[in-house]
């Protein structure tokens, strides 16, 4: 006789669901329930809809209002998608584009120097690499696409911080005593501030071993559409030094800079509306 398997069917989602945080779960489902078609809805109508207590949609509700998610509408009963949810949606959208646009960019930077290239955004206190074309020699690198550095420590971080005042910058790093890494991590918030902003005039900025023992990188900013810097683009070099004049023979550089105005071109960077010189447009003599 045929044994009839008496497993229920959804045990192993049952399973599968001890792992998930149910207030998360239904804040997420609440804003899956707003649409194009229904822009704004009540909470009465969510509770009725999903089959969560009121009471609970209204904490839900408050917690996402909170955060930017969802926006009172005229109707104070009433809610739509906040800010937050756009901003999620952009920032993917633009990191897709940033990748999709700029890894044949960085590809042709590698096969022309040499060297490996990465590209890398800012998230808060932290860079990212977001895309790489690695060398093609026998250099081994840790660094991959996920890898988070600290921004303070790092060219990286401090061209990505180029667009900060004083202030901001405090906001990010609120601390008295930045950590140190190395000797040359800076130690206080204006110290930062000094060195992002010579980087800046620069329109550039190069790494001798700054946090890596035995690794130089060299990094200049992607500028979008409003001129804001979204992005970085960096050249990493297997040498603990390196001399002007490797600089100048390689084009290192010029090249690096290029690569960098290329990529913010593709995101429309037009540059100032005024037509004043932008210091990586001075560098390669683009005005």
């Amino acid at each position: 006789m045929t044994m009839q398997n008496t497993k229920p069917a959804d045990s192993e989602t049952d399973a599968d669901r001890k792992y998930t945080v149910p207030g998360l779960e239904r804040g997420l489902r609440i804003l899956m329930e707003f649409s194009a078609r229904e822009p704004v809805l009540s909470a009465p109508e969510i509770a009725r809809r999903l089959d969560i207590p009121r009471s609970t949609v209204f904490r839900i509700l408050q917690t996402l209002e909170s955060l930017g998610f969802l926006e009172r509408g005229q109707d104070e009963r009433y809610f739509r998608l906040g800010v937050a949810v756009l901003r999620l949606g952009f920032d993917y959208l633009n990191s897709l584009e940033l990748t999709d646009l700029g890894l044949p960019i960085i590809t042709r930077l590698r096969d022309s120097s040499g060297y490996s290239s990465q590209i890398v955004i800012r998230d808060d206190r932290h860079v990212v690499f977001v895309a790489k074309a690695a060398s093609h020699d026998s250099y081994f690198s840790t660094v991959n696409v996920g890898t988070r550095l600290p921004a303070h420590a790092t060219v990286l971080g401090r061209v990505l911080l180029g667009d900060l005042s004083l202030e901001e910058l405090k906001t990010v790093f609120p601390e008295k005593h930045l950590q140190r890494f190395t000797e040359f991590t800076p130690d206080t918030v204006e110290e930062l501030y000094q060195r992002v902003q010579e980087d800046a005039q620069r329109g550039y900025a190069i790494s001798q071993s700054f946090f890596e023992k035995g690794i130089s990188v060299i990094t200049a900013p992607v500028r979008n559409d409003s001129g804001k810097i979204v992005a970085a683009i960096s050249l990493t070099l297997p040498v603990p030094m390196i001399d002007q004049e490797r600089l100048a023979q390689q084009h290192l550089v010029d090249d690096l800079v290029a690569a960098a105005m290329e990529l913010s071109r593709q995101l429309n960077y037009r540059g100032d509306a005024k037509k004043t010189t932008h210091p990586f447009e001075k560098a390669l003599g683009l005005r």
